[in-house]
């Protein structure tokens, strides 16, 4: 199983993958087969670690050893967290906020069946504090998430979105740049 999500993600344009689990037991007694259970405890002890951490250091751990693809000027806040079973699904562009206790998930176990997806927040998104953004979901560049949202789908570009689940508020002017 493992090597079926391997390699259905080495393609960048496959967004969301569904595993059906066939078994009568309960799909929990079965998550060592989707990731090496070290890996997925190392990835959760640098997660917690990067809580607590200095921004750069969050960075750079989550870039060089998680595999997450970070943009510059990138600012996640204390206790933000990222999905330990798949992080590398995770990309974050340039001038991203991600606020405090929030959560990016990258992985679902759902009744009879495994669900893994990508996460995308696009240039200048704003991700407020306590938000929780479900796999497979992109935020729109200059897009913005208010504070203890649930995020299940997209969101589009310069727009205000909140609640749970998060529906629109209101649509953001773009910023115009200044001479």
């Amino acid at each position: 199983m493992k090597n079926v999500i391997c390699d259905y993600f080495k393609d960048k344009k496959n967004k969301i993958l569904i595993i059906e689990h066939k078994k009568k037991n309960n799909i929990l007694y079965d998550w060592p087969k989707v990731r090496f259970p070290m890996r997925i405890t190392l990835n959760y002890l640098i997660i917690k670690f990067n809580k607590i951490a200095p921004l750069w250091l969050k960075t750079f751990t989550m870039r060089h050893i998680l595999g997450v693809k970070i943009g510059k000027n990138v600012a996640l806040a204390p206790e933000a967290e990222i999905d330990p079973f798949y992080p590398e699904l995770i990309e974050i562009e340039d001038n991203a906020v991600i606020g405090m206790d929030s959560y990016i998930l990258t992985h679902e176990f759902l009744q009879g069946a495994f669900r893994f997806a990508r996460v995308k927040i696009c240039k200048g998104a704003l991700i407020s504090a306590f938000c929780t953004i479900r796999s497979g979901v992109t935020i729109g560049e200059g897009a913005q998430v208010a504070m203890c949202s649930f995020v299940n789908k997209d969101i589009p570009p310069h727009e205000l979105w909140g609640g749970i689940p998060a529906k629109k508020i209101k649509s953001l002017k773009k910023l115009k740049k200044r001479k």
